[in-house]
Formats: structure tokens, C-alpha cells, sequence
């Protein structure tokens, strides 16, 4: 019988090549050839699979978001059956920010990403909705807050929101040695905690 080939499994690999091309070399280094000297495939090969930059691009960037929402979930589980929102608030700040080695490849990963949505339409495209249903889910949960009281009822989601995206931010000053990974999440926690100031965390 023919050999069965892992097409999916490939692509990751490619993937995870590209990451190590961004993270080790940054993005000017970024082309098909030398990812698939990374990945240890000829250029003939890679092309099999991702027929221009792009495209490479945009599946490494949706792999990195799944590598990310995967930590969160496996965060999540530790906390329990019912974690307080602002401990998922502050678990899903925290995986967004290059606070440790998967992380760091992902989150520099994304800022490749968003250089090239600035000048191809389709990658901006994909990138602006790709954000835009991270920062419903968050709106979302911080509506649900308040619905619940645990958020005072005249803070506006929406603003909460950005502002808690805000944060995120923290992400070029820990890469380049302003601060370090503890007071950006030092500056999470005090956000977080005003944010749930008056409510108690065991309701």
C-alpha cells in the first residue's frame, strides 16, 4: 500500500519552521526558501503545500491562535469547573503576552502577521476578522460580568474591553527589556482587580 502522508501534520511543521525563522531571524528573513531550509524541505516541497507567501502566512498565523487557545483551555481546566471571570480575563492576558517560550513564538509570530496585513489586502482581511471574534469573545465575557455583578453595572463593556486589550500592548516593552514579564502582569492584576473593585470573587 502507498505511504500515507500527514498533510496536516506538514503544514504545522512548516508552520512551526516559519515561527523559528521570525523568532531567531526576524521577519526581513522571511521568505519561502529560507522556511523551507528551516523546515528541512526543498522549496518544491513547500510549494506543494502553500503556494505563495501568503497563503504560508496566513496558516501559520491561524496555527499560532490555535496553539493559543489551546494553553487557555488547558489553563481554564486548572481552575475548575466554574473559574471567576477575572481569573479567565487575566489567564487569556497573560497567553497573549511573551511571557514564555511557546508564547513568545506565537505573539512574535502575530506582529510578522499584522506587518504583512498592512500592505495585502487579503491577509488584512483575514487578520481584522480574526481580531475582531477575539475581542467579541472578551466583550462578551466581560457583558456577562456585569450582567452577573460582578462588574459595576455602569462600567461601558465595549470601553472594558479595549481597554483590557490595551494591555496586550506590554508586548514590546517586555521583547526589548523596558520592563519585565512580572510588572506587566503586576499592571494586569491592579486593572483586573479595579475592574472587579467592590464585587466579591466568590460569587
Amino acid at each position: 500500500m502507498p505511504k500515507q502522508v500527514d498533510h496536516r501534520g506538514r503544514r504545522e511543521a512548516i508552520a512551526r519552521a516559519l515561527w523559528r525563522v521570525v523568532e531567531q531571524r526576524g521577519v526581513t528573513q522571511l521568505t519561502m526558501r529560507v522556511v523551507a531550509q528551516e523546515a528541512g524541505i526543498s522549496l518544491g516541497q513547500l510549494q506543494h503545500y502553500f503556494a505563495s507567501r501568503a497563503a504560508m502566512l496566513s496558516f501559520a498565523m491561524d496555527f499560532a491562535s490555535e496553539q493559543t487557545s489551546l494553553r487557555v483551555s488547558q489553563g481554564l481546566d486548572k481552575l475548575g469547573d466554574r473559574p471567576h471571570p477575572r481569573d479567565v480575563l487575566r489567564l487569556t492576558l497573560a497567553e497573549m503576552l511573551p511571557l514564555h517560550a511557546d508564547a513568545r513564538a506565537t505573539s512574535r509570530m502575530s506582529a510578522a502577521y499584522v506587518l504583512e496585513a498592512l500592505h495585502d489586502e487579503a491577509v488584512h482581511e483575514q487578520a481584522r476578522r480574526g481580531l475582531a471574534r477575539g475581542r467579541a469573545l472578551v466583550e462578551q465575557l466581560i457583558r456577562q460580568a456585569v450582567a452577573d455583578g460582578l462588574i459595576d453595572s455602569d462600567r461601558d463593556p465595549a470601553t472594558e474591553t479595549n481597554l483590557l486589550l490595551a494591555l496586550t500592548g506590554f508586548t514590546p516593552l517586555i521583547e526589548l527589556d523596558v520592563i519585565g514579564p512580572q510588572d506587566a502582569l503586576t499592571a494586569i492584576d491592579l486593572h483586573l482587580d479595579r475592574l472587579f473593585s467592590g464585587n466579591d470573587r466568590s460569587a
